[in-house]
Formats: C-alpha cells, sequence, structure tokens
C-alpha cells in the first residue's frame, strides 16, 4: 500500500501589515493616479525613482498601490519642504 505524500503549496502568502489588503494597479491606472506616462514611469524605474512593478506573468506586470501612493506622498512631502 503507498502512502500519499503532501507537499507544500508552492507559493506562499506573505502578509506584513504593509501589504495586508493592499491592491495591485495596471500600468493604466498608474498612468492615471500619477499623471506620468508610460515612458516616463519606465524611465523613473530605471533611474531608481519610481517603485518597480510585481511580475503578474509573461507579459503583465501591476504595482503595489501603497507604493504608489507613498511615491505620490514623497513628491507632495518635497513640494512642501521647498516651500518651507
Amino acid at each position: 500500500m503507498q502512502t500519499q505524500q503532501h507537499h507544500a503549496p508552492i507559493f506562499k502568502a506573505v502578509h506584513t501589515p504593509s501589504n495586508v489588503g493592499d491592491r495591485l494597479l495596471r500600468r493604466a491606472e498608474v498612468e492615471h493616479k500619477t499623471g506620468l506616462s508610460r515612458s516616463a514611469i519606465y524611465n523613473a524605474i530605471r533611474k531608481g525613482t519610481f517603485p518597480e512593478p510585481v511580475q503578474l506573468g509573461n507579459c503583465s506586470v501591476a504595482w503595489l498601490c501603497s507604493e504608489i501612493d507613498q511615491w505620490i506622498a514623497d513628491k507632495i512631502a518635497t513640494r512642501n519642504q521647498k516651500r518651507a
């Protein structure tokens, strides 16, 4: 009689306080939310000044909403520091 082996799941969800309930935004929504064009987004990623996307599949990516919101908040904070 053979015993059935139980395998651990391939992917485990990692829940930390920063990503619980986070949404994934596709590029068009990121463009709308930030006001940046596609090329500006990818140029900023290359420069290290914009969040990197999460790979969803071979040809699809998305960004964490919380990271985009933080990027926007950082831009606002920088503007406000210049005013002070």
